[in-house]
């Protein structure tokens, strides 16, 4: 096991709406038997674990694994375990990376692990945090050991897949975070307040204007890459 702070998992709980906008542009790619990596607190989870009968959560928290099942103590359609990638010897149709790929140091490795464990046409979704010009003291505090820009997907040598979808999510989240970094040097983890602001009123907008730009620039990135023979 290894131990995690995840002080930000409880504080973005409440962004909901933010979770409900990556599940939108996510749903399409969740098939049948699931795999989840970096589960958390089960957060993500809550936007689909009715959905499906096969569903696998993994965490390297004590803390978090014991959460989870105690979330999920009544859902018999999931199994929480404490394994990595490497340790897991079972095909999944779809694996998640929810905010979880920039807490691991040797990402690219991940990634192919990952796509050996995939079955033949499902997918691999990948969410991440973009713009290594964003980094700051709340990413080095949680774990971060970057931030992403595409043409690390691009330049991808990816074993057994290949990339279906490629895109930059919450244009408006970018210009809050910059902000917030330019003038709040110091600060950590923002407040319960500054949370529901950017999910109840900037998230709403910043789908119109992600759509409006193309889907060319924002404070995440969204990758799928589907697995190929």
């Amino acid at each position: 096991m290894l131990e995690y702070n995840g002080k930000e998992l409880s504080l973005f709980e409440n962004a909901k709406f933010w979770r409900k906008y990556i599940h939108k542009k996510t749903k399409k790619y969740f098939k049948n038997n699931i795999l989840e990596i970096g589960a958390g607190i089960g957060s993500f989870t809550l936007n689909y674990f009715k959905d499906f009968s096969n569903i696998t959560l993994t965490e390297p928290d004590p803390f978090n694994l014991n959460f989870l099942k105690k979330r999920f103590q009544k859902n018999e359609n999931i199994k929480i375990i404490n394994k990595f990638t490497s340790d897991i010897n079972e095909n999944f149709d779809t694996i998640i990376f929810l905010n979880v790929l920039e807490h691991i140091k040797d990402d690219e490795k991940e990634i192919n692990e990952c796509l050996q464990r995939i079955n033949e046409n499902g997918h691999l979704v990948i969410l991440v945090p973009a713009n290594n010009n964003l980094y700051s003291k709340f990413d080095e505090e949680v774990g971060h050991y970057r931030r992403y820009d595409v043409s690390f997907f691009k330049n991808l040598k990816l074993k057994e897949g290949k990339m279906v979808e490629l895109k930059h999510l919450d244009v408006l989240g970018y210009f809050l975070y910059y902000l917030h970094k330019l003038f709040f040097k110091q600060k950590i983890y923002p407040t319960a307040l500054e949370i529901f602001i950017w999910d109840k009123i900037f998230t709403p907008c910043t789908m119109l204007f992600d759509f409006l730009t193309f889907y060319k620039f924002g404070k995440n990135i969204l990758c799928v890459i589907k697995k190929i023979k």
